[in-house]
């Protein structure tokens, strides 16, 4: 048993079960000596530290043997950091407070407390070192300073690395975030219908049509808002209502149904091939960036491979990205053969132990038909160097175009066939219903939302928290 599920046990239990909870835990983990029942020095960083004023070298020698000399100091802190977790509620959230309070910038002080709390969760020590390197490069690259900048990130990684995303506080700072994203889709949404609600003493032909004109304003579209008209309206006589107090369960309950993800088979034969398409401008670069980063953080071995050839910012921006976050890159010169470098990418992918191979595409404009062809022309050459591959094409499109998703949608899976679709930009816009309008034009599952610029914003879309954000 994980400390996670003995922090949990702990917490619900006597005071007597939680103390042999954590003594037995401190008892796997090491975290006593067989002699004297001290705990390990901390791990830190492999690499210096840079802060503003100073540059704090790894624990030298000298400060090992110093800590050896003085163990009461590390002690006392790392007793006190376990009582605090002990005592605090079994939530990710809760304990990065605890690791973080009274630290106030990147430092050595952090790491070791990062260090231990990977080690109070059992995880392994080079997992830490690697998290702890990795986090350290980012906040240099990024410019980051103070722990409040970059703490909101720290928990996602730690979310990742950890496995605990699907945690329950996770879970609702997830819902949190997209309940933010979508503000402006909802203050264009629910306020309509609440008017429309309240004018209405029944659910007649009236009620539809005013409900009609707020899913046009909404962008979903005429086409999705006669199908979803449809479907509420049986759904309203299934139930045998039509009173206007039912009627944001009855489109809960639809939306749910909309969004949900039909089953699909998940094993691969590895490296997996993810082909990125998508026009220019919706953001597909950061998002190969996000997607790289989150597979990282799970313990995948990522490439990314720049099959954007007709720009030369497109494949220094990428490599630009690989670099910062530490995914392998493959690139040609600009100008060559798009099918040429997913060919040579997939066989380096293979030949290296790549878990994950991310293969970008030009931001080909929709319209034109030889484009298309070349799409098909790669998916080809890569399914005949590694035999099933790509093994899933993501259309990225930009929520802030509204109908214009629609169409690229339709004409990108008319030509690959699109196997999911990422939805940037959502909390740009006040016309969030094209989520509703994609998904039910096209029968393709959404599966992240883009809410914003920092990595931690790519997030797993959840149909069932889109409707609930969306009507609360």
């Amino acid at each position: 048993m994980g400390f996670f599920s003995k922090l949990k046990k702990a917490w619900a239990s006597p005071e007597d079960v939680a103390q042999q909870a954590l003594d037995e835990y401190k008892k796997e983990a090491g975290l006593e000596t067989e002699a004297e029942g001290e705990p390990e020095p901390p791990i830190a960083p492999t690499e210096e530290v840079a802060t503003e004023d100073k540059t704090t070298a790894p624990p030298s020698p000298d400060h090992q043997e110093q800590t050896d000399a003085a163990p009461t100091a590390t002690e006392d802190w790392q007793k006190g950091l376990t009582l605090a977790l002990r005592q605090a509620e079994p939530k990710l959230s809760q304990w990065l407070n605890i690791i973080v309070e009274g630290v106030e910038e990147k430092g050595q002080d952090l790491w070791d407390r990062l260090a231990f709390l990977f080690r109070a969760l059992g995880a392994p020590e080079d997992e830490s070192k690697a998290f702890i390197k990795k986090f350290d490069k980012w906040l240099d690259e990024m410019g980051y300073e103070a722990v409040e900048e970059f703490k909101s990130e720290l928990q996602y990684r730690l979310a990742l690395a950890l496995d605990l995303e699907d945690e329950e506080d996770e879970r609702d700072r997830l819902f949190v975030k997209l309940s933010e994203g979508i503000s402006k889709t909802r203050e264009q949404i629910t306020k309509r219908i609440d008017g429309l609600l309240s004018s209405h003493s029944k659910l007649d032909d009236d009620f539809w049509e005013e409900f009609e004109e707020i899913l046009i304003m909404a962008d979903v579209g005429m086409e999705a808002a006669n199908q979803l008209m449809d479907n509420l309206k049986e759904r309203a006589r299934k139930a045998g209502t039509d009173d206007p107090d039912d009627f944001k369960d009855i489109l809960r309950d639809e939306l749910e149904e909309i969004f949900k993800v039909p089953p699909r088979i998940e094993a691969v034969n590895p490296p997996e091939v993810l082909m990125m398409v998508g026009v220019n401008g919706v953001g597909k670069t950061t998002t190969i960036a996000k997607l790289a980063h989150r597979a990282q953080m799970q313990g995948r071995k990522v490439l990314i491979a720049a099959g954007d050839t007709f720009r030369a910012a497109a494949i220094e921006q990428l490599e630009v990205w690989a670099n910062r976050i530490g995914a392998g890159f493959f690139a040609k010169a600009e100008g060559s053969d798009p099918a040429a470098v997913a060919y040579e990418a997939m066989d380096k992918a293979v030949n290296e132990g790549y878990d994950l191979l991310l293969l970008d595409t030009a931001g080909r404009l929709h319209t034109k038909v030889n484009l298309m062809e070349e799409l098909k022309k790669i998916e080809r050459v890569v399914g005949k160097k590694h035999e099933g591959a790509p093994h899933r094409c993501v259309l990225v499109i930009d929520a802030t175009t509204g109908q214009n998703a629609l169409s690229q949608t339709k004409l990108f899976n008319e030509a690959v066939g699109v196997d999911e679709i990422i939805l940037t930009k959502l909390d740009g816009t006040a016309k969030g219903g094209v989520v509703v309008a994609v998904t039910l034009q096209n029968k393709l599952p959404i599966t992240f939302v883009g809410l914003g610029e920092k990595m931690e914003d790519l997030r797993p879309f959840n149909g069932k928290d889109f409707a609930k954000a969306l009507l609360t």
